[in-house]
């Protein structure tokens, strides 16, 4: 599954426009929204004064870029961690590693290696400055009311849990190139548990060819 693009909500277009700028993106401005290229998806924010919570989502990065990247991360933007940890394995089955980092409006932003893209398969165009090479947008975080219910839904439209069974709380659908992450609103963002996830509208297009609304806002195309 691959996400071509994300529309967003931001409390700030300038904070918005000026950290995807900072961190090597590339980033323009046209009529109040921010449109920033993450390799090969699309980010566009809007802007959203009573925005509520935290959006999440990871950006892939070459298989073997691990460390170069977490090293160029650290001189761009604040790391995250817990307990002294910053640099975590992703949940069984999924064969990645992972570095967390603040984005505006505390977004809970993440770089992951998918090891099982191989080299080969996780290279893709330069979307960020220094080692850390941005292949695409790989996750969005989704808060929904009923996350087994949006299962069933996402089931009907040709898309499946991904590595492990889902959860009433969290159930990533999709596959390793894109994957919606699915939360109920008050489950917390790790590592840090200390944002939960935004009920603002989120629009994602991963090619679907049609309109699916997982919650009020939250639309699949």
């Amino acid at each position: 599954m691959e996400i071509r693009q994300v529309q967003l909500a931001t409390r700030s277009i300038d904070d918005t426009a000026s950290f995807y700028e900072r961190i090597g993106c590339p980033v323009s401005v046209d009529g109040g929204v921010v449109h920033v290229a993450v390799g090969s998806t699309r980010l566009v924010f809007r802007q959203l004064d009573d925005l509520i919570g935290a959006h999440h989502l990871a950006f892939t990065i070459p298989t073997g870029s691990f460390d170069a990247a977490t090293t160029w991360l650290r001189g761009v933007a604040t790391v995250l961690g817990a307990d002294g940890v910053d640099e975590f394995e992703g949940p069984p089955n999924w064969n990645s590693r992972s570095v967390y980092f603040e984005g505006p409006d505390r977004q809970l932003l993440e770089l992951i290696e998918r090891r099982d893209l191989g080299p080969a398969g996780a290279a893709g165009p330069v979307g960020a400055a220094g080692p850390a090479r941005l292949v695409s947008v790989s996750e969005v975080g989704l808060a929904v009311p009923d996350v087994l219910g949006a299962v069933e839904t996402l089931r009907h439209h040709g898309l499946e849990p991904y590595a492990n069974a889902p959860g009433p709380d969290f159930a990533p659908v999709g596959d390793v190139h894109g994957l919606l992450i699915l939360v109920s609103p008050g489950r917390r963002w790790f590592p840090t548990l200390d944002r939960t996830p935004s009920t603002a509208p989120v629009v994602v297009d991963v090619g679907l060819g049609e309109t699916v609304a997982l919650a009020e806002g939250v639309l699949l195309r």
